[in-house]
């Protein structure tokens, strides 16, 4: 972590900066908040982008379970694998220091048995502030609106310096709230199990998550790239029985003031968040604190 901040793969249909014959090209990919940076700029995907992985704060390595993996390639949409690297300082790097950050990834064939499940990411995130010397609910949700059942295995917290709790639930259409993974993101950012080993999301469920951030500092801090901002998101690792995972990638909310689970009309009984519930989601259990 004294070197890399966080690192994310995305998939990409077209990455959005590449030149012929020269797959390792680097370019800035408009979070980079250096003024003298010299790269060239460019968005991470210029189409069909995915996050597929992400690790961050001194994590471990992911192993995904027996028969579980991302597909890439051929008809998937994933033509392209870009690495994208946060630091939390780059100036050593405008001196001419290199860094080897990395990922190492293990790919088998198309025709592999071995594999038998396929692998998606759900983020969940939002926008918003942070007024200053308050406690600060980050919130969003999304109705899942595709016929599929996903099995969440794993998820992963983010935030800078302000948050406490964040955490990921499944409601269903009936108002059954289950959570599916709560952390302190200032410990290892890494994907950890999910409990509920049996939990499923289906078509018409919702899924929600929220941040809950202590600004502690004089003024109001913002959702953004750089280290002065702050980030918010719920990353949850699923599989499916079949070849087709969600096509809707990402759940972003705008976030406070603008937005809350109880003023949101897809959150059951009219945005009703049950007292249980609301302090689960920004509680942590012993064994996480």
């Amino acid at each position: 972590m004294n070197t890399a901040h966080h690192i994310l793969i995305y998939g990409c249909k077209i990455p959005g900066y590449h030149e012929r014959d020269t797959p390792r090209i680097v370019w800035d990919c408009g979070e980079m908040a250096n003024s003298k940076n010299e790269y060239i700029r460019a968005p991470t995907c210029a189409s069909g982008s995915e996050i597929i992985y992400a690790w961050a704060m001194d994590a471990p390595a992911l192993v995904l379970p027996e028969g579980v993996g991302f597909k890439v390639g051929g008809d998937t949409g994933v033509n392209y694998l870009v690495l994208q690297v946060h630091y939390a300082h780059v100036d050593k790097f405008l001196n001419g220091a290199f860094d080897n950050s990395g990922i190492i990834l293990k790919l088998l064939p198309q025709n592999t048995q071995k594999v038998n499940k396929r692998a998606g990411v759900l983020l969940l995130g939002t926008g918003g502030s942070i007024p200053n010397k308050s406690i600060e609910h980050m919130e969003t949700a999304c109705t899942i609106d595709e016929p599929l059942e996903l099995h969440p295995f794993a998820f992963r917290t983010h935030t800078h310096k302000l948050g406490k709790v964040v955490s990921g639930f499944r409601i269903t259409p009936d108002g059954r709230w289950t959570l599916v993974g709560r952390h302190n993101p200032l410990k290892p950012q890494m994907f950890y199990s999910v409990k509920d080993k049996d939990l499923v999301v289906r078509e018409n469920d919702v899924m929600a998550a929220r941040c809950t951030m202590d600004n502690f500092l004089d003024q109001t801090v913002r959702i953004g790239s750089t280290g002065d901002d702050e980030m918010c998101n719920f990353y949850m690792m699923y599989y499916v029985d079949g070849d087709r995972i969600l096509e809707k990638k990402y759940c972003f909310s705008p976030g406070p003031p603008f937005y809350y689970w109880t003023s949101d009309p897809i959150i059951p009984n009219d945005g009703f968040v049950p007292k249980a519930i609301d302090i689960e989601a920004s509680r942590l259990s012993e064994d996480e604190q």
